[in-house]
């Protein structure tokens, strides 16, 4: 398991509930000892003006999952991961129902971390991928 301290979907779910996940129904549905899996929904909230799945909530998803996952990894009386690069290729239009995103590491280092997140449509096709780089900086809280 490369997490600090085992996390439960509960956790992940009921933490800090004024941010973009939730406004965008980002809920968490699976950890491994390895990866994190959330869901998004494709609706009004999600959908570009052509009514598919808008290219940056595919962002935010990623960078949800790769957020999360890094600050799992980490002590966080000693350290905290933020965002420092992210890229996604969009491969595939999603109209409605819900996108499944799934990360797991690359790479696990002292100064960064860099996560691949896979996102799927509901009939299991990969709709995007993504890479988000995290840096490992000190805790501020």
């Amino acid at each position: 398991m490369i997490w600090f301290k085992e996390p439960s979907v509960e956790e992940l779910n009921s933490r800090h509930p004024n941010h973009i996940g939730t406004v965008l129904g980002i809920e968490f549905t699976e950890i491994g000892s390895d990866f994190i899996k959330a869901t998004m929904p494709v609706d009004k909230r999600t959908h570009q003006p052509y009514g598919i799945l808008h290219g940056g909530a595919n962002v935010v998803l990623a960078e949800t999952l790769g957020s999360v996952a890094s600050n799992l990894v980490l002590n966080p009386e000693k350290n905290m991961g933020v965002g420092l690069e992210i890229n996604a290729n969009h491969l595939r239009p999603v109209k409605a129902g819900f996108v499944t995103g799934i990360c797991t590491p690359l790479h696990i280092g002292g100064k960064t971390h860099i996560w691949d997140i896979k996102i799927y449509n509901e009939k299991g096709k990969l709709s995007c991928i993504s890479r988000l780089t995290v840096a490992v900086v000190p805790a501020v809280f």
